[in-house]
C-alpha cells in the first residue's frame, strides 16, 4: 500500500474512533507492524489536545485544557486495591474502560500504594508498575513517586523499599526508580471535627507558569525502554530498538520555575441544609468529608478565575465507588 493511502487510512480510523470501546482499533492499528505504529504515534494527539485516552502513556500527559476527563475508581476492600476507570456512561460506573490499579500495602512506619498498569499484577517488580503513593505515619504527609523520570533533570530518590516487594525482587531491565512528582499535606479540619480538612499539593515536575496563558505543562511522549509487553486493557507498543524518553519541556532546573501548587477549594456554608457544600456538577452523590476541588493556590500569583477553574474533583457516589474528574495542567 502506499504510505501516503495508508496514512489516509489510519488518520480516517483514528478520527472515527473517538470514544471508547471503539477506540481500541485505534490501538490494534498501531500493533500491526514498525511502520504503522509510527504513523499511528504521530497522528493520534496528546490528551490535552485530543480529550482523549489512547495509550498508557496518555496517563502521564496532561489532560484537557477546557473540560474534565470523567473518571471513577472501585475499591475491593478484600485485596485492598483501588481500580481506576475511565467512564464510558454519563449515567452510570457500571461499564468503563480500565486505567489503573493500585495496592495498599502497610508498613512500619508509612502506608505504600503500587500502581500499576495491570490490575492483576499491582507488584514493584511488575513490567507494568509505574509508581507509588507513601504516607507517613500519620496519613497526613503523602508522596507521588514515579517509576520513571517526569522531566530531564529528575533525580531518583532512595528507599527501602527500592530492592524487594514481597520479596519479588526488581528486574534490573525494568526502570523502577523513585522520582519524587507530588507532594501532597493535610492539615487539621479547620471546620471543627467534621468538617473539611484543608489540602495542600505541590507539584514537583509542573510550573506555576504551566496555567499562565500561553503556558506549558511537561509532556512525556513515550516510556523508558523496558519490558513492557502488552497490557490487559491499554496496550502500548514500543519499538525493538532502545529508545530514550523524551519530553516537550526543560526540567524545572532550567526554566527557573516555581513549581505549582494546588489547594482544596473552600466549600460554602448552605443554611437550608445546614452543610458544607461544593459544586460538582452532579458528579457526587453521596455526602462525605472526604470530598474535595483542587484548584490552583494564591501562592501562585494566578488570577482569580485561575482560582475558580477546578483541576481535580474527587468524590463519593455509592458504597467503594468515587468520581474522579482532572484536567490540564496534570
Amino acid at each position: 500500500m502506499q504510505p501516503e493511502l495508508l496514512r489516509d487510512l489510519l488518520m480516517r480510523i483514528e478520527a472515527s474512533e473517538i470514544t471508547w470501546p471503539p477506540r481500541k482499533n485505534v490501538v490494534v492499528c498501531a500493533g500491526v507492524c514498525r511502520n504503522w505504529r509510527e504513523i499511528m504515534k504521530e497522528i493520534v494527539k496528546t490528551p490535552e489536545m485530543s480529550c482523549s485516552l489512547t495509550f498508557p502513556i496518555s496517563l502521564k500527559q496532561p489532560g484537557p485544557r477546557n473540560s474534565l476527563l470523567q473518571c471513577y475508581i472501585k475499591l475491593n476492600r478484600s485485596n485492598q486495591t483501588y481500580y481506576l476507570y475511565l467512564g464510558l456512561n454519563q449515567a452510570s460506573n457500571d461499564d468503563g474502560k480500565f486505567l489503573l490499579a493500585a495496592r495498599k500495602y502497610l508498613r512500619p512506619t508509612c502506608t505504600d500504594y503500587i500502581i500499576s498498569l495491570n490490575g492483576n499484577d499491582v507488584l514493584k517488580g511488575s513490567s507494568t508498575y509505574v509508581g507509588k503513593l507513601r504516607s507517613n505515619f500519620l496519613r497526613t504527609l503523602f508522596t507521588v513517586y514515579d517509576a520513571q523520570p517526569p522531566n530531564a533533570g529528575a533525580k531518583v530518590t532512595k528507599s527501602s523499599s527500592t530492592m524487594l516487594i514481597n520479596m519479588k525482587q526488581v528486574s534490573p531491565c525494568v526502570p523502577a526508580g523513585n522520582y519524587p512528582v507530588a507532594q501532597i499535606s493535610y492539615e487539621l479540619n479547620v471546620l471543627g471535627s467534621r468538617g473539611p480538612r484543608r489540602m495542600r499539593c505541590v507539584m514537583d515536575a509542573i510550573p506555576a507558569s504551566s496555567i499562565e496563558p500561553g503556558g506549558v505543562a511537561p509532556t512525556q511522549t513515550e516510556f523508558i525502554h523496558s519490558k513492557l509487553d502488552t497490557f490487559p486493557s491499554l496496550l502500548f507498543f514500543i519499538s525493538k530498538s532502545t529508545r530514550s524518553v523524551s519530553f516537550r519541556s526543560r526540567p524545572l532546573s532550567e526554566q527557573k520555575d516555581e513549581m505549582l501548587v494546588l489547594r482544596n477549594k473552600s466549600p460554602r456554608w448552605h443554611e437550608q441544609l445546614q452543610c458544607w457544600c461544593l459544586n460538582f456538577n452532579g458528579r457526587v452523590t453521596v455526602a462525605s468529608v472526604k470530598k474535595f476541588q483542587l484548584v490552583a493556590s494564591p501562592v501562585n500569583g494566578v488570577g482569580e478565575q485561575e482560582h475558580e477553574n477546578v483541576i481535580l474533583q474527587f468524590g463519593k457516589v455509592g458504597k467503594d465507588v468515587f468520581t474522579m474528574d482532572y484536567q490540564y495542567p496534570i
